[in-house]
Formats: C-alpha cells, sequence, structure tokens
C-alpha cells in the first residue's frame, strides 16, 4: 500500500487530508504533537480530531513527534523511503499574536521544521511530491496599500481595478511589514521553491488566504471564522479587532483546497506557487460574517470593537486563483462562505 505522510495532521487542513486520502486508498503516517495546545490553551486544542481520525481512519498511522526534532522524523523517512509517495507540510505556527512574542519557537516550526522536512525528502524520497501549506501573509501588508473604498459593510476595489478578482502571484513580498508569523511563513516557503528549482524536487507552496471547515480548531489567536461561529454560539458576543469589521478576508473550505493537493499529486511540478482560497466565489467582511450567523440564528450577536488592528492585518485581501486553474482545470471550487458557515453552525450545535 502507498504511503502519505502528513504534518499537522490533527489540524484542521492535515484532518481533511487524512480523510481524503484514505478514502483513496492510501495508508497514512500522520505527525502532530498537539503544539497548538501550547500556543492557544484549551480551544486550541486538536485532541478531539486525533480520536475522530484514529477511529474512522484504520490505515492511519499516528506518531506524536515535533518537526523541529529533525532525529525523530528521520526515522520515520528511514524506514518507509521510497514507499512514501506523498507528503503534504501543515503543521505550523500560525499565529500572528503568538509570533510576535515568540518569534523564537515560531521560526524554530515554520523555519526549522520545514527546512528538516525537505531534507528527508531529498534524502529518503526524492522523487515523492512535497506540498507546503504556505500563506497569503508572505505578501505582508502591501495588499493595504491598494487605492480602497469603504461601504457600509467593507472595503472593496472598483472593478476597474486590474486584481478587483484578486491577488496573483505576481504581487510583491518586498517593501513591506509581514509580522514574524509572516517572515518565518516566507523563509519556508522561498526554502520550498529553492529545493525545486535548484535541487529538482516536485514542490508547491499553497499560499492560502483563510482556510476553515468543521475540523477547525478556532481560537482567538487563529481561526476567523470558526472562531467567530463559536462565540457567536456560546458568549453571544464577538470583539472585532481593528478597521471596523470591514476588514475583507476569503474564505476556502479545507475540502477544496485539498482537492488541489490532489490534482498536483497526480501532475506535480517543480518548486510552483500557487495564490489558493475563496477567490470572488468566497469572501466577506467581518461584519457580513457576523450578520450571514445573525440571520441563520435569528438573533443579535454583541459586537465589541477593538480600535487597534493587528500588525500585518489584511485591509482587504481576496485570492486570484487563475493560475491554479490554469494548470489543473479539473479543479472546481465548491464552497461560498455562507455554506461554510452554515457548516460551521451545524458542527458546533
Amino acid at each position: 500500500m502507498s504511503l502519505i505522510l502528513i504534518t499537522g495532521s490533527c489540524g484542521l487542513v492535515g484532518s481533511e487530508s487524512v480523510n481524503f486520502f484514505h478514502k483513496k486508498g492510501f495508508e497514512i503516517i500522520g505527525i502532530d504533537n498537539n503544539l497548538r495546545q501550547k500556543f492557544f490553551g484549551k480551544d486550541g486544542s486538536t485532541e478531539r480530531v486525533k480520536k475522530e481520525i484514529i477511529r474512522n481512519n484504520k490505515n492511519y498511522i499516528h506518531k506524536d513527534i515535533d518537526i523541529r526534532n529533525y532525529i525523530k522524523l528521520e526515522k520515520i523517512f528511514k524506514n518507509y523511503k521510497k514507499n512514501i509517495k506523498l507528503i503534504i507540510h501543515c503543521a505550523a505556527q500560525p499565529s500572528h499574536d503568538y509570533a510576535k512574542n515568540n518569534s523564537i519557537l515560531d521560526f524554530q516550526v515554520n523555519g526549522q521544521g520545514t527546512h528538516n522536512l525537505l531534507e528527508l525528502t531529498k534524502k529518503y524520497c526524492p522523487d515523492s511530491p512535497f506540498i507546503f501549506m504556505s500563506t497569503n501573509k508572505v505578501y505582508g501588508d502591501n495588499p493595504n496599500k491598494l487605492s480602497f473604498f469603504s461601504n457600509q459593510k467593507r472595503f472593496e476595489l472598483k472593478k476597474s481595478h486590474k486584481l478587483y478578482k484578486g491577488i496573483d502571484e505576481t504581487f510583491s513580498i518586498d517593501e513591506c511589514i509581514h509580522s514574524f508569523f509572516g517572515v518565518s511563513k516566507t523563509y519556508a516557503d522561498l526554502l520550498v521553491q529553492e529545493y525545486g528549482k535548484n535541487i529538482g524536487l516536485k514542490t508547491v507552496c499553497f499560499r492560502a488566504g483563510c482556510i476553515t471547515g468543521p475540523n477547525h480548531s478556532g481560537a482567538k489567536l487563529h481561526g476567523f471564522l470558526s472562531f467567530l461561529v463559536k462565540q457567536s454560539l456560546v458568549s453571544k458576543k464577538y470583539s472585532i479587532i481593528g478597521y471596523n469589521g470591514k476588514q475583507v478576508r476569503d474564505n476556502i473550505h479545507s475540502l477544496d483546497l485539498v482537492n488541489c493537493f490532489w490534482e498536483f499529486f497526480k501532475k506535480p511540478l517543480k518548486g510552483v506557487v500557487f495564490n489558493i482560497g475563496g477567490s470572488r466565489k468566497s469572501n466577506c467582511s467581518i461584519i457580513e460574517a457576523i450578520e450571514i450567523i445573525e440571520n441563520k440564528l435569528q438573533r443579535k450577536i454583541k459586537k465589541e470593537f477593538i480600535k487597534q488592528n493587528r500588525v500585518g492585518d489584511h485591509i482587504w485581501y481576496i485570492t486570484n486563483n487563475s493560475k491554479f486553474k490554469k494548470y489543473y482545470p479539473n479543479w472546481k471550487q465548491k464552497f461560498n462562505t455562507k455554506d461554510i458557515i452554515y457548516e460551521l453552525i451545524n458542527s458546533y450545535s
């Protein structure tokens, strides 16, 4: 049986990948030591998801390993070698706020951890595609320099603007504030590209916007829609940080994203970058997201407005998926923001 190695296997994208590829008949080696609980406390724990994965996937092998530990990782690669047919690297420290106060740990996880996995892939299974979950935060706050206008509920670009359909891969990552999280992920992103273009590994960086789905362990510092729905259901209030809640995020369902992985796995490239996200099909401001939840629940949510925005937070970010669609025309995006929010509400109810 072919093996797939998935880091962060109990997180949102990792667990979606486990379920998806298990159904395709693969054996899965999942690497996850629930470091999210250290980052975000009990709300961020992936223990519930871990139990579900083990219960529902008979060909899933769980390894409680920290990706910073090269020696323990090497034992896995050395044991399975070329039987590993795909590496999906989702493990990360994913929060701006946490990284600012813990920049060394953030870089060790996002930078060193990624470097470890690339070296081991090169050494033991160099023909295996390597999928890296990057982030749109590699562009720092450059998107905030665009010419927005503001209406009652959101910031927006004019339809005549060249980036109205979204930000593509030609957008600059330079001369901007990234946040420490953005920097560590940018390092990893560039490293993944280099192992593809310089060494010849089949690597890809998926620069995603907001990813979400029912397996998301949303917490205050990470997991926008998931945490918003949870707060709306449990405490019936939500703190909006900066921009009066008009900042626009695009939202891609984790299953739509993992279907991108499947397309890449079937026809891999070397050192390629794809912006991937909700696009014009699935995006909203925080105010609009709250409104969708209020309409669904038929009740108001108390809103607290915090004036100071997060460092590196985007005022507006919509992804242009055109490059990926050009290379992989069979990929179809299924979920929009309303679909995602309704599914989250049902999962918490």
